[in-house]
């Protein structure tokens, strides 16, 4: 099997690809879940990476329209066992929604998808049982979990000039069309990842 690189030559998927064909992941529903805000002032954001996969996802695999469920207080579609999700708690109490879907669903197979000021724009990495870095909805999920033992993407976002002095107001700034076209083959990417998921997903089925 060959690795995988983005646009940036970042080895990204090849790691995720052999554990889901070890079949790491157990049997059962898959939580596939994206950071970020509700509000549609935060399209378009680097802190909202997280959302723009899930409707790619959705998008592409045709999932049902996105529903709210109160008790989960997030926006999810369900097909072949794996949920989508995105909370509508905003960034910070973004912990809230996982717990209550984690807990409901009692699955271990959770997988998310955010923002990484850290990774430069262009690249993405996966990850497991790693800090949060300062990033306060992995903070959020971490406490109400208890654990940093999930998986997570993490989509660089990062300006080729470096890391911003004001992170904050840069994350919640709009990209600019140059930086959406470097974007574009990364969520692609981000796809062929989770490919695996969806196939391993089927064949468990049978």
């Amino acid at each position: 099997m060959n690795p995988i690189r983005n646009n940036r030559g970042f080895i990204t998927s090849i790691k995720y690809k052999i554990m889901f064909e070890k079949k790491e992941i157990s049997n059962g529903v898959n939580i596939i879940i994206g950071l970020g805000n509700p509000e549609s002032k935060y399209k378009n954001t680097p802190h909202n990476i997280g959302f723009e996969v899930i409707d790619k996802i959705a998008k592409e695999k045709d999932f049902p329209e996105f529903r709210l469920a109160k008790k989960f207080k997030a926006l999810i579609s369900e097909k072949d066992e794996i949920i989508l999700v995105k909370p509508e708690t905003f960034m910070n109490l973004s912990g809230q929604s996982v717990k209550a879907i984690k807990s409901f669903y009692k699955t271990e197979n959770i997988l998310v998808i955010h923002d990484d000021i850290d990774l430069i724009l262009g690249s993405f990495k996966v990850s497991r049982n790693s800090g949060s870095a300062g990033h306060r909805g992995i903070e959020s999920i971490i406490k109400e979990l208890g654990t940093k033992d999930f998986e997570r993407i993490r989509v660089g976002v990062q300006p080729e000039k470096g890391k911003p002095k004001e992170v904050e107001k840069y994350v919640l700034k709009k990209f600019v069309k140059k930086q959406r076209e470097v974007l574009k083959p990364t969520i692609l990417e981000i796809m062929e990842t989770l490919e695996i998921k969806f196939q391993n997903n089927k064949n468990n089925k049978k």
